[in-house]
């Protein structure tokens, strides 16, 4: 039997609760083997980022090239890619989508604040990288990075950005309401057909590193898996589960008692 296969281009978090590690997790967790493109090393923890270190774009072009050459990738998550020079490298590289539909993650801001991307990298996420996305995944801050708007303070706030963030190329907007608050995490997902919002409950914790990656992650492996599969994607059901996947996660994430800042989602909740 063939396993499907995701891959992860992204930086490297040293506690696991996001990046690359948390990406690998979560398509564990689903059923999919996973692949790797490291972006960048950080320092950090779970109280925040003391340092970046970018690799250089020619060899994130080589990691991608190397890879595909020998392996059929069924879907790809972007994550952090730090560099004007990285973001243009990956979107050459996938243009012609040779790593399946794509998951762009605009990382831009830690949960702890931290900022993790340049403003010439956020000019060619917006020129050059959304018109290679499939979905891209944005929080309220990085929605407004990329349009230059004020970010959205209500729900109501969402669609029309999450439209005005469609006519920038991307085949499908997620954009995710985390920041704003209130009893309930709401949801905007936009495609040529519509807008459609979706709810989960609030989860009191303060286990939350990680939690954008992990939900972009789990949707690039419910991708591999449709495509896998021979199935047309239709994101509207992926988001369902990869929603549910996450809330379970951020449920669990405090029994894990990791750190003594924003601890990690636990990925195999259920499991262990």
């Amino acid at each position: 039997m063939t396993a499907a296969v995701a891959l992860t281009v992204a930086g490297s978090d040293p506690s696991g609760g996001a990046g690359i590690q948390a990406d690998l997790k979560t398509f564990s967790a689903l059923g999919v083997y996973g692949t790797a493109v490291l972006t960048a090393l950080t320092a950090q923890n779970t109280r925040g980022v003391t340092g970046v270190h970018p690799v250089p774009a020619g060899f994130v072009g080589e990691q991608l090239a190397t890879l595909l050459d020998d392996v059929t990738v069924h879907a790809t998550k972007l994550g952090m890619l730090g560099t004007a020079d990285v973001v243009r490298t990956v979107a050459a590289a996938l243009a012609d989508r040779p790593g399946g539909p794509v998951v762009c993650d605009p990382v831009m801001v830690a949960t702890s604040g931290d900022r993790l991307i340049s403003a010439e990298a956020v000019d060619a996420v917006r020129t050059d990288l959304l018109p290679v996305t499939d979905l891209l995944t944005p929080n309220v801050p990085e929605a407004a990075a990329l349009l230059d708007v004020p970010p959205a303070t209500t729900v109501e706030e969402l669609a029309p950005q999450a439209r005005a963030l469609l006519a920038l190329g991307p085949a499908a907007v997620l954009l995710k309401g985390g920041h704003l608050g209130g009893e309930e995490s709401v949801d905007v997902l936009a495609t040529a057909g519509g807008v459609r919002e979706t709810r989960r409950p609030r989860v009191s914790t303060s286990s939350t590193h990680g939690t954008g990656c992990t939900l972009s992650s789990a949707l690039a492996a419910l991708a591999a898996r449709e495509r896998l599969a021979g199935r047309q994607l239709d994101w509207a059901p992926l988001v369902d589960q990869a929603r549910d996947y996450l809330q379970a996660a951020l449920e669990a994430g405090e029994s894990l008692g990791v750190g003594s800042g924003h601890g990690p989602v636990h990925h195999f909740a259920g499991r262990w």
